[in-house]
């Protein structure tokens, strides 16, 4: 329990500042609405751009996103986060909103779940009960998830949970999987994570329409990938 006890932590903090955005949020213009989610487009650009020099094989990077976007095709993830969103919509959407419960926590929990931090941090977590750096990446999510929550709305709140999933299953795995999760490798996962976020970005600047959800399976294929290589 001690090395689940950062994931919960940033559960916690995720919740909280998605609470606090949801408040602020609905003091906010439409305008300003409008403005804040093209700024957090550029912002999610920035993110993505900076990650892409973490891999060191552009080529599994390709792989990947190629083989993990025909897993996420035929397993059709889009569709099915977006059938769950739907059913919570009729809940908590308001009139007047112009984004999905469904964007909000995908958006989110890309960024919550796909950096190094969420990664090496819950290795550390379970393999020497080290939560420092999931604090750290805590803050940082409490941080995101007010600005998200002002503009992306409930959905943001629920990205949480797979924080949990995510997070908590590296934990409980991390004598299992630490042998496999080379520097390497997770620069690679981190390299195909950060392109999946550009592609988020695209989206929420209305570039794009991609089903960003879809290729969500390239970010672990790296894992197999390396152990063929």
């Amino acid at each position: 329990m001690i090395g689940l006890l950062g994931t919960f932590v940033n559960m916690i903090l995720v919740i909280l500042g998605g609470s606090i955005g949801l408040f602020l949020g609905s003091r906010f213009p439409k305008k300003l609405s409008d403005s804040l989610m093209k700024t957090l487009g550029l912002c999610t650009l920035l993110i993505g751009i900076s990650g892409l020099s973490k891999g060191e094989n552009q080529l599994i990077t390709i792989i990947s996103m190629a083989v993990g976007t025909v897993i996420g095709e035929l397993l059709d993830l889009d569709k099915r986060l977006s059938d769950l969103g739907a059913s919570i919509e009729k809940r908590f959407k308001k009139d007047g909103d112009n984004v999905t419960i469904a964007e909000g926590f995908v958006n989110a929990s890309l960024l919550f779940c796909v950096g190094a931090m969420a990664i090496v941090g819950s290795l550390q977590s379970g393999l020497v009960g080290d939560n420092s750096m999931i604090y750290t990446k805590s803050l940082l999510d409490f941080t995101a998830s007010i600005i998200f929550a002002s503009t992306l709305g409930v959905g943001v709140l629920l990205s949480a949970f797979p924080i949990l999933l995510y997070q908590g299953g590296i934990v409980l795995l991390a004598h299992l999987i630490a042998p496999f999760l080379t520097d390497v490798v997770i620069g690679d996962m981190t390299c195909t994570g950060s392109l999946i976020i550009i592609g988020l970005a695209l989206n929420m600047l209305g570039i794009t329409k991609l089903k960003v959800m879809n290729m969500v399976p390239a970010i672990f294929l790296p894992i197999l990938i390396h152990l063929f290589v």
